[in-house]
């Protein structure tokens, strides 16, 4: 069993984790490709234990049921991605930088400062159906190798596909994040210039699907994940 907890600087909605880094933290338990199913919204600053039972891992508060990771495959070959010079273009068609549901996520909140969030301004690539930005990784990321910790490498392919969705935001509701896919198929270097890029998959009702990925400013691919977005309507405050 392992203790965790989820920092509020790594929050997605105000008062709960961020949806790649929930699931990274339990997604890397697995070698290889894994699945996790976010069952509630991951609390803040809160006690938790990630453990094994059976063939799957959980994450729980107590005995409240909070992800489920289970060893999945992965069998999809993202798009060509666009070139470091179009992602970094890509950053001004950010939609975030007008209306934002959180603007204080980890991962692509405009309020956060440098160095503190992600700061993942995927945009419209010019050309193309994707979102894409440049990403350099801060040293606080890093393991003792120099690559991106897992949690960070899940992080960075969350938020990208939310944007690919290119829904509009609603006051009266929210896309969450419920499921989530990723494989780390070569170690992410924390010493260079990345690309994280996103494209739209479908959208079934309140179920939106899309996928990520990541790679070398020279188009090597590093990490992929596909994602279930839900729609959820807010609760009346």
């Amino acid at each position: 069993m392992i203790t965790t907890s989820i920092a509020k600087r790594y929050c997605g909605p105000p008062q709960s984790g961020n949806g790649g880094y929930s699931c990274g933290l339990l997604g890397k338990q697995i070698d290889g490709p894994s699945k996790v199913r976010l069952h509630v919204p991951p609390p803040l600053d809160s006690d938790m234990t990630i453990e094994q039972d059976a063939d799957s891992w959980v994450l729980k508060q107590g005995e409240q049921l909070i992800g489920t990771a289970i060893t999945a495959s992965l069998d999809m070959t993202p798009p060509q991605p666009p070139s470091l010079e179009q992602a970094r273009a890509a950053r001004n068609n950010y939609k975030g930088l007008g209306e934002h549901s959180f603007p204080h996520c980890f991962v692509c909140g405009p309020g956060r400062e440098q160095g503190d969030g992600l700061r993942l301004f995927t945009g419209a690539v010019k050309g193309q159906e994707m979102v894409a930005c440049d990403w350099e990784p801060t040293a606080d990321l890093l393991d003792t190798s120099g690559q991106v910790k897992a949690e960070f490498i899940w992080s960075a392919l969350d938020c990208p596909s939310y944007f690919a969705l290119n829904v509009p935001v609603d006051p009266n509701a929210a896309c969450l994040l419920g499921e989530m896919t990723a494989s780390i198929d070569k170690p992410v270097p924390g010493d260079q210039a990345l690309i994280v890029y996103a494209w739209k998959r479908s959208i079934e009702g309140r179920k939106h699907y899309s996928a990520a990925a990541l790679c070398t400013a020279q188009g090597e691919v590093l990490a992929r994940a596909e994602h279930l977005w839900i729609r959820l309507n807010k609760s009346p405050s």
